[in-house]
């Protein structure tokens, strides 16, 4: 970009709202006995129910993506979408209390990020990556104490890993 502020297009956005008034000031008495770790945490408990409601609705978005591809063919748009949607869901699987869903997604951006166009993307391990963190989501396979989770999770990234490989050539020196 090139020239002066004058010069470029801008927008100043003012807040509709000042959330200063929407804040209690604490008393000191009551700032003393504030614990904000307990507050979050008591947040976190009185939202935890939402969770999974939370993750199937990331799940739907991902295999609409999904059926996407299926139905129109793969291109830049729709491999985005998919993309967008498998890293929401690595995003927030922890937080949502599934982090070997998020562990998954992650190896499906992975893939995803390293495929050099949208044609090269192996259509049979992309449905295998999103028919995994739908099963996962679906059975409550959150954590390390799945073993067929694990098992599922370690052959995805172990088949990720031989393909990347073959994408990238081997220098002489190898």
């Amino acid at each position: 970009m090139t020239g002066t502020a004058k010069d470029q297009d801008y927008e100043i956005v003012s807040p509709p709202t000042d959330l200063r008034k929407k804040v209690r000031i604490l008393s000191p008495r009551e700032a003393r006995k504030f614990d904000p770790v307990k507050a979050a945490e008591d947040a976190v408990k009185r939202l935890s129910p939402q969770f999974s409601v939370w993750m199937d609705d990331e799940t739907r978005r991902l295999l609409q993506a999904w059926e996407t591809i299926q139905s129109e063919g793969i291109s830049e748009e729709v491999l985005a979408t998919l993309f967008q949607s498998a890293h929401n869901i690595k995003g927030q699987a922890l937080t949502l209390g599934f982090p070997l869903v998020g562990e998954v997604a992650a190896n499906f951006c992975r893939l995803i990020e390293k495929v050099p166009s949208p044609e090269r993307l192996p259509l049979e391990l992309a449905e295998r990556y999103v028919e995994a963190i739908r099963a996962m989501v679906m059975e409550g396979a959150k954590d390390d104490g799945n073993k067929t989770g694990v098992e599922l999770l370690e052959k995805l990234k172990s088949v990720t890993d031989d393909f990347l490989e073959q994408l990238t050539p081997k220098s002489e020196d190898d």
